[in-house]
């Protein structure tokens, strides 16, 4: 599979496209360095993934076939991975869901996710994708998305960054804020004692910068 970025780095998790919209710093954790903890909420939502991977597929009683845990790729924009479900309906559309633990309301990463899914499902099946859906688990409602060309134009953006990330092997700085607080991966981030360091090093520098105000 040769990808159209460049040949020689490998595919990028379509997971990673919505670790990078969240937290870039949770991205380079995961994705660099091979860092992961579960907490409530991750387990959480490996609970409902794992319960639409136990299905293989059915027929819905609108006709529409379903396939649960559809591997998908894109080979000119190097990603890889697989959608929580696929529904194809008789007249030729194809509708990517993708699961997710808690209420329903619009994550901007959420949908970089989808849109992501939506492309690769037109390059390997030549036909257009225009929409899709998040499905809230803990209200038990979807959420229909447009996949428009701002949102195609951010997974294009969110994909060369992430490259650019792990070509550099240069990780990210924490976010430090209420994105923290509930994070799995905080206590390997420490995003407070890295934001106190730089914030002596900064009180260091004007303190020592003859030019400074």
């Amino acid at each position: 599979m040769g990808f159209g970025m460049n040949s020689n780095t490998d595919p990028i998790p379509l997971s990673a496209l919505n670790h990078w919209a969240y937290c870039r710093r949770r991205c380079g954790l995961i994705h660099l360095e091979g860092e992961f903890t579960d907490n409530i909420h991750t387990a959480r939502g490996n609970t409902e993934h794992e319960r639409v991977d136990r299905v293989a597929h059915e027929t819905l009683k609108s006709g529409a076939r379903v396939e649960y845990a559809l591997p998908v790729w894109s080979d000119r924009l190097g990603l890889i991975g697989k959608c929580d479900v696929v529904e194809f309906w008789p007249d030729g559309t194809v509708y990517p869901v993708e699961y997710k633990h808690g209420p329903k309301r619009k994550w901007l990463n959420d949908d970089i996710q989808l849109a992501a899914q939506a492309m690769c499902l037109e390059e390997m099946l030549n036909r257009p994708v225009p929409k899709g859906a998040i499905y809230h688990a803990s209200s038990r409602r979807r959420r229909e998305v447009a996949i428009t060309p701002e949102l195609r134009h951010l997974v294009e953006e969110t994909a060369a960054a992430i490259r650019a990330m792990l070509a550099s092997g240069i990780l990210p700085p924490p976010a430090n804020d209420s994105r923290c607080r509930e994070c799995s991966l905080k206590d390997i981030c420490q995003p407070e004692a890295i934001a106190m360091h730089d914030q002596r090093d900064q009180m260091e520098v004007d303190l020592f910068n003859p030019d400074a105000p």
